[in-house]
């Protein structure tokens, strides 16, 4: 088993989650508390991951973020090298790639919210962030928990977006789907299937956990 590829895969699922729940909770809560025609061309952009092709978003993020583009030439004169083929770079693409699975569970939550609720916090005179921290966030914490799981798990999957901005180095980019990916060019069935039973293993634990947090049980479930 390549213990570097589950602990490198690992690494990068926990930064992505940690990153991307920090950066959509405001702009969820920012699409969920309106109408606007900005706030909808937002939240169609923040879903277009969804059903792009992750080459597309990989060749980008690769073109721009190299040596070609007036961002990628600034990157490499501030930190000395460009960010593709690093795991910085990967952070990066996992962030984007992996944004509408943050986002979207928690526009939802923040969305089925008593307004009531809300709207009686500011009259009583409670400020924006006792309003969120004391009602909206206890009342989305299902929604929180869904954000993160999916999250984790959707950067653990990932191949497309990593293997065009990453690559495939040890150590450094090579992720389980790309060390599996590897296994089978190489015919290496074994070393496959335990890595397949990892990504198995992985997302089924992570999804239990959603469940089994957001969906108490019944004795109704039994009939």
């Amino acid at each position: 088993m390549d213990s570097t590829s589950i602990l490198l895969t690992l690494r990068l699922a926990a930064t992505t989650t940690a990153i991307l729940l920090a950066f959509a909770t405001p702009l969820a809560w920012w699409i969920a508390n309106g109408r606007s025609v900005t706030r909808r061309i937002a939240q169609a952009a923040v879903a277009l991951p969804l059903v792009l092709p992750p080459t597309v978003l990989g060749l980008y993020l690769l073109v721009g973020l190299g040596p070609l583009t007036s961002l990628g030439r600034a990157i490499i004169r501030i930190i000395g090298h460009p960010l593709a083929f690093t795991f910085t770079g990967l952070v990066m693409g996992s962030v984007l790639f992996s944004l509408p699975f943050a986002v979207q569970p928690l526009v939802a939550g923040f969305s089925a919210v008593d307004r009531n609720l809300i709207d009686t916090a500011r009259v009583l005179g409670a400020s924006p962030l006792t309003v969120f921290r004391r009602i909206i966030a206890p009342l989305s914490r299902a929604a929180f928990l869904a954000s993160a799981v999916l999250t984790f798990t959707h950067t653990v999957g990932e191949f497309g977006v990593v293997l065009m901005l990453g690559g495939d180095i040890p150590g450094v980019t090579r992720t389980l789907s790309i060390a599996l990916y590897d296994q089978v060019q190489e015919a290496n069935y074994a070393a496959a299937n335990r890595a397949a039973l990892w990504l198995v293993g992985l997302s089924f634990l992570a999804l239990l956990l959603l469940y089994a947090r957001s969906s108490p049980y019944q004795e109704s479930d039994l009939v």
